[in-house]
């Protein structure tokens, strides 16, 4: 449950190659900023301005006058970048994906139609096709102690040798406003979080994840 294939469709990113090198996506965390000089070099001039040294926008996208792209990132056709959204620079960020007001990005890869609508941080993350962060929730990259993150599933423990690492977050979850989703968090596809949810570990694909910590199956 945890690997690339078992959580994402590669169809919805520019970003399928690079991830397809990979057993598990947060190995794919440390490239991110080569990975997206390296797409960004090749993408077509007649498709995408480059707004700005190693920022490419595609020309249906919207970004809103007082939103902040940093480099390298590139954003997707369609999407919509919003008031005061913050894009700190290495993010990739697909197609038809809203990024929003004052959501700061930082070192992720936003598969196609990913929704990032009010008030989010989301850091050294991979946030797969179709996936919602509600209001307000976060992903926590770094533990309190700066001890390096280990991914904690129901059997086992993958250290994965990483100090920062937000959250991997598969096709179709949604997560509930002002959650907080810890370092190492690991939600499978067509999962939800309730609102005001601090999750930890690995949820299981189509699951419930409650406020109290309690994961049941949807039915």
């Amino acid at each position: 449950m945890y690997t690339i294939f078992d959580l994402y469709d590669l169809e919805h990113t520019l970003a399928a190659d690079y991830l397809r090198g990979f057993t598990y996506p947060w190995e794919a965390l440390k490239g991110i900023k080569e990975e997206i000089l390296r797409i960004g070099a090749a993408l077509d001039a007649a498709e995408y301005e480059e707004v700005a040294p190693q920022v490419w926008v595609h020309r249906t996208a919207t970004v809103a006058p007082t939103a902040y792209l940093g480099a390298p990132c590139i954003i997707g056709p369609e999407t919509e970048v919003r008031h005061c959204a913050f894009v700190r620079g290495s993010a990739l960020v697909g197609a038809g994906c809203v990024v929003g007001n004052s959501v700061e990005l930082k070192n992720v890869i936003l598969f196609d139609k990913v929704q990032t609508p009010h008030y989010n941080y989301v850091g050294d993350s991979i946030l797969g096709y179709r996936s919602h962060m509600g209001a307000g929730s976060i992903t926590s990259n770094v533990k309190s102690d700066k001890t390096l993150v280990t991914v904690r599933g129901a059997c086992e423990a993958i250290e994965t040798g990483l100090k920062k690492m937000g959250a991997m977050l598969g096709d179709d979850v949604e997560v509930g406003c002002n959650s907080v989703l810890n370092p190492g968090t690991v939600i499978g596809r067509n999962s939800n979080v309730y609102p005001l949810s601090s999750v930890r570990g690995v949820v299981p694909a189509n699951s419930i994840h409650k406020q109290n910590g309690t994961v049941v199956t949807k039915r």
